[in-house]
């Protein structure tokens, strides 16, 4: 009789699926490999990313996929990406995709789902903390066996200190938005949306990177704020801001920045649009009704110092 291999069947007595790797190089895979060996979590298999589709295919359940790219391989990467995006959207799995900051921009193009977890030159903490989010909520691919009936819980003991924080203060701006939604909707209608000059919001951004000469940055963290801001400069100067800028505009790590990002886009402030030119990358502008809602704001504090 033909052997089998049990990698590829994944038979196992645990509870407790693989996690599946796939990485742009060897050095990406035993990065991820002991990234999540150290969690405690299984490595079902790991494979390079050409050979990644069809060993996704092949596997019989995995808690997640881990995606490890530390170099652009073009359109097979842009191609897994792509099926990775469209497997979390329709529930098969939970993913985690691992990259650095010089390639956000053609890592990020592809991902349409935003349940996809983006790490951006993370540390091991903030590595653990996306993994253990990531096999909590997947359901396991293609697996037949019922897992834990309540994730709700698990989820949020294993969330990190950042995690907690963002999730709270987004849910302050979610319970603010329909009626910031609704005035600036009147206003645009009745055309009373005011002019205000490039200027006032560059120097706003400047006194705002100013206040790191004379403190801590971390003391004001406000990435939604200095994204807003951002946007709100190249809309008035005809720029295009990709993905990547936006997150240096933020003044976080990129992985924090790209949460807010995905919330922003979610909650309908921002707004993604390819580039016509280049597939490969994602422009961010601001919805009309932000637009208008900044507008106002600048009109209203003119007069006023605001930093």
């Amino acid at each position: 009789m033909d052997s089998v291999s049990s990698d590829l069947l994944d038979i196992s007595y645990s509870d407790e699926a693989p996690v599946l790797i796939a990485g742009s190089s060897e050095l990406a895979l035993a990065r991820a490999r002991r990234g999540i060996e150290a969690s405690g979590r299984r490595v079902g298999s790991s494979t390079l990313i050409p050979d990644a589709a069809e060993r996704i295919e092949q596997q019989v359940s995995a808690s997640a996929i881990w995606l490890e790219i530390d170099e652009d391989l073009g359109g097979p990467m842009d191609d897994l990406l792509g099926l990775i995006s469209s497997d979390v959207a329709a529930g098969r799995y939970s993913a985690v995709v691992s990259t650095t900051i010089g390639l956000i921009d053609p890592v990020l193009a592809p991902i349409a789902a935003s349940d996809v977890d983006l790490l951006i030159d993370a540390g091991d903490g903030e590595r653990a903390a996306a993994l253990a989010l990531a096999t909590s909520r997947g359901p396991g691919m293609l697996r037949v066996s019922d897992i834990a009936s309540d994730n709700s819980s698990l989820r949020l003991r294993q969330l990190s200190d950042e995690v907690n924080r963002i999730a709270a203060t987004l849910a302050r701006l979610s319970s603010t938005a329909p009626v910031a939604s609704v005035a600036v909707t009147t206003s645009a209608v009745s055309g009373e949306v005011p002019d205000i000059a490039p200027e006032s919001v560059r120097s706003v951004i400047r006194a705002r990177r100013l206040r790191s000469r004379f403190f801590d940055e971390e003391l004001f963290a406000d990435p939604a704020w200095d994204m807003l801001l951002d946007l709100l400069q190249a809309e008035l100067s005809h720029l295009r801001v990709p993905v990547s800028s936006l997150c240096i505009a933020a003044a976080v790590p990129a992985t924090t920045a790209l949460r807010w990002l995905k919330t922003m886009v979610d909650q309908g402030l921002f707004v993604r649009r390819a580039d016509p030119h280049d597939g490969r990358r994602v422009f961010v502008e601001l919805a009309p009704d932000t637009s208008n809602a900044l507008h106002r704001y600048f009109a209203e504090v003119e007069r006023t110092a605001v930093i």
